[in-house]
């Protein structure tokens, strides 16, 4: 046995007597070290009920294993969902709200046009989520249009995810959630809906990804607009 388990076998021995009232001295003649012979003599506390001490059984046991509650998953998930928003500011899409006939399922409008519901739904492909499937089955309609609208996506992140209250305390929204807001002069779209993501900008909310009109950008605007629906929707 080498000095290592020798050391950890005699501390545990300590720990498991220490409140007991019968004693035995326990020695140790010599420990084995890899130079050499460490002399040394060590008392230690034992109890006489337990004199037949097995050493395997001092050993420490391992920490035991937590399950993975659901709700951790669902945070492993809005963790992704945000990453996968972040990955689409880095692509270069201009603002295009024209139809496309597009295939389905996993149909897209091709990759450098988009709007702001291309964002969310882009953002979902990629954690394994085809909001166009989801969307038909659940809403109908036309299958390349229906789930790029806002009003539609709205409707059905509150039918099969959670809505949740909306509120002008920017402290209520969390990483992943998804705000719909009316911009009575947008250039595009009045209706326009963003993630929030997981950054803080300068006025110390958390920030969105979003398609305004100049391609998906993380900007500090979760308080700029009036929000007109705040869901989660984890699939």
């Amino acid at each position: 046995m080498s000095t290592v388990k020798h050391l950890v076998l005699i501390s545990n021995i300590i720990k498991k007597a220490s409140t007991l009232r019968h004693l035995h001295k326990v020695t140790t003649d010599a420990l084995p070290t890899e130079g050499g012979v460490l002399k040394a003599r060590v008392f230690v506390v034992c109890i006489a009920l337990l004199s037949n001490l097995n050493p395997q059984n001092l050993q420490a046991e391992p920490p035991a294993q937590v399950a993975q509650t659901d709700v951790d998953m669902k945070e492993t998930f809005y963790q992704k969902l945000v990453k996968a928003a972040h990955a689409r500011t880095k692509h270069v899409v201009i603002y295009n709200p024209k139809y496309f006939a597009i295939p389905y399922p996993g149909g897209d409008v091709p990759a450098h046009f988009g709007v702001c519901t291309d964002v969310i739904i882009r953002a979902y492909r990629d954690v394994g989520i085809d909001l166009q499937k989801q969307v038909h089955r659940t809403m109908g309609g036309d299958r390349s249009i229906a789930h790029r609208r806002v009003r539609v996506m709205r409707k059905f992140f509150a039918k099969k995810g959670a809505s949740l209250k909306v509120s002008q305390n920017p402290q209520d929204y969390k990483p992943g959630d998804l705000v719909s807001y009316h911009i009575p002069n947008a250039v595009f779209s009045q209706d326009h809906i963003a993630i929030v993501s997981d950054k803080r900008g300068i006025s110390g909310n958390l920030m969105i990804v979003h398609n305004i009109g100049l391609g998906p950008k993380l900007d500090d605007d979760l308080m700029s607009y009036k929000i007109t629906g705040h869901y989660r929707y984890g699939g």
